[in-house]
């Protein structure tokens, strides 16, 4: 039991982690919620390396993921008329005290449960790549695909980094 319980703390931490983190990159972004693209990036960052280890096993680039991003951003500014170097330097948006998420995030977030019932490893950056996967018309998928990630390969090494970590 206390086992369990010590297991939750940490899957709450870790999606404190990953809420603070997508919420701080969709602020550098000027946007004022995160999307499913943000939480991806903030699992590229945490601690337990399993979002990371999910890339290397395809042998992507988590760098190429995030300039993706930034140029989807850039080519949407672009396409509307809006992008010049002052809104390349404008001050990020501020945090507000109530934590709001995009359609894609709340989907992302919403699906991490099921994920882990499915694959019962420790919450980590592999579970929300998993998540990432099945997004295929999401930010973030769009942004796999223009790296020439396959959604379905994505999904298959993060299934797979789950079952390794996995408790026997």
């Amino acid at each position: 039991m206390f086992a369990k319980l010590k297991q939750r703390w940490q899957d709450t931490r870790t999606i404190m982690a990953l809420s603070l983190g997508a919420e701080q990159r969709a602020l550098q972004e000027g946007q004022q919620h995160p999307g499913a693209e943000h939480y991806t990036l903030a699992a590229l960052d945490l601690p337990d390396g399993s979002a990371r280890r999910v890339f290397a096993r395809i042998g992507a680039d988590p760098d190429a993921y995030r300039e993706a991003l930034n140029n989807r951003h850039t080519e949407a500014l672009n396409a509307i008329g809006f992008y010049d170097a002052a809104v390349e330097a404008a001050p990020p948006a501020e945090s507000t005290l109530l934590f709001d998420v995009q359609p894609s995030g709340q989907a992302l977030m919403q699906s991490l449960p099921e994920l882990q019932r499915r694959l019962p490893a420790p919450l980590c950056g592999a579970h929300v790549l998993l998540a990432a996967a099945s997004m295929a018309h999401s930010a973030a998928g769009r942004a796999f695909k223009a790296i020439g990630i396959d959604l379905q390969t994505l999904g298959s090494a993060a299934e797979a980094e789950l079952r390794a970590a996995m408790p026997s």
